[in-house]
Formats: C-alpha cells, structure tokens, sequence
C-alpha cells in the first residue's frame, strides 16, 4: 500500500550487492598482497642465489652483470614505494592516534588490513582514481590513494577515489543514506512518496556498485594470471640454478660446456623476465 514491498526488496538487492562487494574487495586485496609477497621475497630470493652463483664464475659476457644491474634498479623502485607507503601509513596512523589505518579500511567495508594492503594495491594497480602514479604522490595522497582501491573509488571510471569508496559502502540501509535528513514519519501519503524515493535510490546505488564489481572480478582474474606467470618463473629458475650449481666443475666460463652456457643464458633471460613482471601493473 504505502511501496513499503518496493523499498524492501529494493534494499535487499541493494545489500546483496554491496555484501558481494566487500566480498571482491577483500579478495582483490589478498590477491595484491600474495603478488607483492612472491615479488618481494620468492622472486627476489632466487634471483639474488643466481646472481652469487654468476658473481663467481670469471670470462663470463657483461650481459650477464647489466641484466643483474637493471634488476637491482627496478627492485630498488619496488622496494621505495613499499618503504614510502609504510611510512606514509605509519605517520598517519601516529596523527590518529592508532586508528588511522583500521579507520580507513574498515569504513570501506574491507577489512583492516592496511598499511599492508595499501602498500600491495600500490604495487599491483600503481595509480590513483586520477590517473596518477601512487608512486610519484608524496606524503599522506600516496597512503590515501592507495588506499582507495579499498574502497573501490579508483576502480571506477573516472572514480571519486576513497572518499567515493567509502561513502558507498557506508550506506548500511535508509538511515544511513539520510534522504531528506528525516525519518520515515508522516501522512500516509508522504511514507508512499519517501518509499519510493528510497527504493529509487537504493536502486541507483546498487547499479553503482555492480559496475565496480565487474571491474573487481576483471581485477582479480589480471591479478592471478600475474601470479601464476611470476610462479611459473621462480618454479623454472630454482630447477635450472641446481641444475647448473650441481654440475659445475670450474669457474671459467670459456671452459662450461654447452649445456651449462645455455642454462646460464637461460637464467639470465628469466631474470629479465621477472624484472619486467616486477614492474607489470594490473589495468583496468
């Protein structure tokens, strides 16, 4: 009578789609986080073993030492924006008093996980919602802009970033949207007329975040095959590197066989290959 069944299964559709949201996004974050994880630790590992093991073989081709130099110099960027955004995020957190992070992650309805979060979002997607590189923002915009993947605001075209992020996760119900700042009270006619602004509006919100949950599941897919491709990587260099190690039987490089030549150039290629998925960002 008064389109109270018109709001109530607007508002349910609408809370679906904002559960299946938090849902993506917490996915998307984990997903980020494992990626930084096999670029920080398990890439960097096995190419730094391979580089010892080449540093002592002599008459090798200077190929050799460029392709450890440009490595040294991408993981050093890698390494300066995860050092940026843990400060930025520690200094923050310091200013609220302990909350700063917590507060942002979990207003974005995702859980609070930051600074961790916001420095693998950083590494994995590596622009904010206006198209600039979190890694070329400076102090508190590079934390918060990382940080709006959480919220999903940089995930939209053209997004609002964490501000957007957060306000659409924040909207918990009717109450939470404050349409008309009253509540529902009033003639018979007035409850028909706000019902139906309320269902209007949750209609619009839910469209709005099933965009981004398109985009997050675009995300998440660009995002396993990227960890997939740079497993594959270090699964094939640590065979190749005790393969190469248990056969060795000089130092001299004119003096390997064949076959050991070519599993140093094969090593050598594969750490090219990682430094190039060191730097991959994911794009939407």
């Amino acid at each position: 009578m008064l389109n109270g069944d018109l709001k109530k299964n607007a508002i349910a559709q609408f809370e679906a789609t904002k559960s299946a949201y938090e849902h993506l996004g917490q996915k998307v974050g984990l997903q980020s986080e494992k990626l930084m994880n096999l670029r920080k630790n398990d890439a960097h590992n096995i190419i730094t073993r391979i580089e010892a093991l080449f540093s002592g073989i002599a008459n090798k081709p200077k190929e050799f030492d460029k392709t450890f130099s440009e490595y040294k110099a991408e993981f050093k960027v890698f390494n300066d924006i995860l050092d940026k955004i843990k400060e930025n995020a520690r200094q923050i957190d310091i200013q609220a008093g302990g909350t700063a992070g917590a507060g942002v992650a979990a207003g974005a309805g995702v859980v609070a996980f930051a600074p961790t979060a916001a420095m693998a979002i950083a590494t994995t997607f590596g622009t904010a919602s206006t198209g600039t590189a979190i890694s070329a923002l400076g102090g508190a915009a590079a934390t918060n802009a990382a940080l709006a993947w959480l919220g999903g605001g940089a995930l939209a075209a053209g997004g609002g970033g964490m501000v957007a992020g957060n306000a659409l996760l924040a909207l918990a119900g009717p109450v939470g949207w404050a349409i008309g700042g009253t509540a529902l009270v009033g003639s018979a006619l007035f409850a028909r007329s706000r019902n139906e602004k309320i269902a209007k509006e949750a209609d619009e919100k839910r469209k709005e975040i099933e965009v981004l949950n398109r985009q997050f599941r675009a995300a998440s897919l660009e995002i396993e095959k990227l960890a997939e491709e740079t497993q594959k990587h270090i699964v094939g260099m640590q065979s190749q590197l005790s393969t190469l190690d248990s056969t060795l039987i000089t130092l001299d490089y004119s003096q390997l066989d064949s076959g050991q030549k070519a599993l140093m150039i094969s090593l050598k290629n594969h750490v090219e290959s990682l430094c190039l998925l060191m730097k991959k960002k994911v794009e939407l």
